[in-house]
C-alpha cells in the first residue's frame, strides 16, 4: 500500500519576535501562508518494523536527523505501531531556505501515516504531535494561512490572502536559524504591524498586505549575507509590489499582482540567482481526505 502526500512550502508575511522565553525558545508572532511549491512524499507500508528514508537529494539525511523520520518514529512510539514505512522524499523546496521544507515533509508524513497506519487522529491531534518535532510543524500540519504564536506551535486560522503571484529566489547559501536568533538584538527591534497585516488579509486588501509585510530576522541575515540584500534590491527594481525575506532566510520573495510584472521579475532573477520560482499562494487548509 502506498500513499502520496504533498508537502507545500510556507512564507512569512509577517515575523515578529517578542522576547526570550524561560525555556530558551523565543516568543514569536508570525503570519504564515502555504504556497504552491511543494515536496512530494511517498509512503509505502512495510511489514517489518523499521523506518526507511529514500531521496535522490544528497542533502537530505536518511536517518534520525530527518524530520520526516522523526515524525514516523514519534507515531510508532506513541501508538505502538509494529509495522514500518518507507518514506520517499522528492525535494522541490530548497533546503535551509526559510521555507519550512523539512517541517512540511514531517507534517505530510504525519498526515499520511495517520491514514496508512489507520490511526484515526484529527488534524488538531496531529498538530500537537508536530510541535514535539519542530516549531513550524504544527502550522504545516494545517497549511493554509494562520497566525502562529508561542514558539510557533499555537495556530489561529486566517482567511486565504488576496490572490497574487509569489516569486521566490534563493541564493546558493544556507542559513542557520539558530545562529540568526542568537545574533538578534531584542532591544533594537522594529516590530512589524501584525494586527494590520491580519486586518488586510481579512479584508482581502492586497495593497494592505503589501504595505504591512515585515520580518525582524531580515536585518540580521542581510548583515551576514549581502547577496540576500542584492536579491531584495533586484526584485524592487523589477517592480515587485512587496519584497520580504522568508523565515531566517536566505530565500527572498516578492508579491506581484500582474502576470507581466511576475514574468519580468522571474526572468530578471534567473540570470542572477540559483533557484527561482513563480507560484501562487494556496490559502486553503489541508484536510484528512
Amino acid at each position: 500500500m502506498k500513499i502520496l502526500v504533498k508537502a507545500p512550502a510556507k512564507i512569512n508575511l509577517s515575523l515578529d519576535v517578542l522576547h526570550k522565553r524561560p525555556d530558551g525558545y523565543h516568543e514569536v508572532e508570525m503570519v504564515m501562508t502555504t504556497i504552491d511549491l511543494a515536496d512530494r512524499i511517498e509512503l509505502s507500508l512495510l511489514e517489518e518494523d523499521r523506518i526507511v528514508i529514500q531521496s535522490h537529494n544528497r542533502f537530505v539525511p536518511d536517518d534520525q536527523r530527518n524530520l520526516a523520520y522523526q515524525a514516523a518514529f514519534l507515531l510508532k512510539k506513541k501508538f505502538q505501531v509494529k509495522k514500518g514505512v518507507e518514506i520517499g522524499i522528492e525535494k522541490t523546496i530548497p533546503i535551509a531556505a526559510g521555507l519550512a521544507g523539512g517541517s512540511s515533509d514531517a507534517a505530510a508524513t504525519l498526515r499520511g501515516l495517520n491514514k496508512l497506519w489507520k490511526l484515526g487522529l484529527s488534524l488538531d491531534e496531529l498538530a500537537v504531535l508536530g510541535a514535539e518535532i519542530g516549531s513550524d510543524v504544527s502550522f504545516c500540519v494545517y497549511g493554509g494561512t494562520a497566525l502562529a504564536t508561542g514558539r510557533g506551535e499555537i495556530i489561529k486560522a486566517l482567511p486565504a490572502p488576496p490572490t497574487c503571484w509569489v516569486v521566490l529566489a534563493k541564493p546558493f547559501i544556507g542559513v542557520s536559524t539558530a545562529d540568526v536568533y542568537r545574533r538578534l538584538n531584542l532591544e533594537n527591534i522594529v516590530h512589524p504591524p501584525t494586527k494590520q497585516m491580519i486586518s488586510a488579509i481579512e479584508d482581502g486588501d492586497f495593497k494592505g498586505v503589501c504595505n504591512n509585510v515585515g520580518n525582524v530576522l531580515e536585518k540580521v541575515t542581510l548583515s551576514l549575507y549581502p547577496e540576500v540584500a542584492q536579491i531584495k534590491d533586484q526584485m524592487k527594481r523589477f517592480g515587485a509590489d512587496a519584497v520580504l525575506m522568508s523565515g531566517s532566510g536566505p530565500t527572498v520573495f516578492s508579491l506581484v499582482a500582474h502576470d507581466s510584472r511576475m514574468h519580468r521579475i522571474y526572468n530578471g532573477l534567473r540570470g542572477f540567482c540559483d533557484q527561482v520560482f513563480a507560484v501562487r499562494m494556496l490559502g486553503e487548509r489541508h484536510t484528512l481526505d
